[in-house]
């Protein structure tokens, strides 16, 4: 046996022909011309395709990192719910999709809740990412949503939500479909207490979510491109069997037939909200000022903050 043909040659070889480890992740496909992006410049680009100024889906938390000023927020702490509380079972349990869900996102579900200023105006502001469970409406992201309103409330500050959702979550059933009805009367108390409500649409924003809370808002904003509607195109189409306009349910069609006030290329959304919150502040002080304080309500009281952090997502699930 010769030591140098069996052993010192094959290790040489293997030396020279590794592949070098690279992630595969590096780079992104745009889903709508097929470029493809530099991970780390589509993050400069807030998720914007640069060949063609198309809006990718982009996280909560990237998100916030370009919304508020100098990148700086305060977290909401959200009330706990029951995990599974029908027990409901189709191709796996629910508990186990949550579960991959939380380790996917590194979130307990599909709602994130902050406080911080944008342009210089306090703003309490809910983000629903569609990265977990496709951002579904349900009793998390309800019961989120009513304590992130309250404490606008308490705090007397405008609420911002950035919606995106593909409609209610089927593993809660009736549960979930609830949560409409509990949302649209904690948009009625932000109302009552005098404070500006702004829904910014992102794609896709559908199902119950756009039955219910994000078409109260006093102003709406919409991402280029963005689906916003109740059913799927594909499904209307399938049912008065006939062919949809071009560009049917999308933002600019939206805006075209008065359904939403205004379209905003996220490079500028910041801004934009600021410029809105600032007028619609200034207004809603002014008009405050001259109702009685009987008529303001109890939401005007302040509340102090409890201090309590955010459970961590990888909490256990029964």
């Amino acid at each position: 046996m010769n030591w140098i043909t069996n052993f010192v040659r094959p290790k040489v070889k293997s030396l020279w022909s590794a592949k070098p480890d690279t992630p595969d992740n590096l780079w992104r496909k745009c889903p709508s011309c097929g470029g493809m992006i530099f991970h780390r410049d589509l993050e400069a680009a807030q998720f914007v395709c640069m060949h063609c100024d198309h809006h990718l889906k982009i996280s909560a938390s990237a998100r916030l990192k370009h919304l508020f000023d100098e990148a700086v927020w305060d977290d909401i702490a959200l009330p706990e719910v029951p995990i599974d509380p029908l027990k409901f079972r189709d191709e796996k349990r629910y508990a186990d999709r949550l579960r991959e869900a939380r380790a996917k996102t590194g979130e307990l579900d599909a709602l994130k809740a902050v406080r911080g200023t944008i342009g210089g105006v306090r703003t309490t502001v809910a983000i629903q990412s569609f990265d977990f469970m496709g951002g579904s409406l349900g009793m998390a992201v309800g019961e989120g949503l009513v304590a992130a309103m309250r404490a606008a409330v308490d705090h007397r500050t405008p609420f911002v939500a950035f919606t995106a959702s593909g409609g209610a979550r089927m593993q809660e059933g009736i549960l979930s479909l609830m949560q409409m009805p509990r949302v649209t009367i904690a948009v009625q108390m932000l109302r009552e207490a005098g404070l500006p409500y702004v829904v910014c649409h992102t794609d896709p924003t559908t199902g119950g979510v756009t039955a219910s809370y994000a078409m109260l808002g006093d102003i709406h904003m919409a991402e280029p491109g963005a689906l916003i509607g109740f059913a799927g195109p594909r499904v209307i189409e399938n049912t008065i069997r006939e062919k949809l306009p071009e560009g049917f349910q999308r933002a600019e069609y939206l805006l075209d037939h008065g359904m939403i006030d205004m379209v905003v290329h996220r490079h500028e959304m910041r801004e934009t909200i600021g410029r809105v919150l600032k007028l619609l502040t200034r207004k809603s002080s002014r008009a405050a000022s001259l109702r009685p304080a009987h008529e303001i309500g109890p939401y005007a009281l302040p509340m102090h903050q409890s201090g309590q952090s955010t459970p961590s997502p990888t909490q256990t699930l029964a």
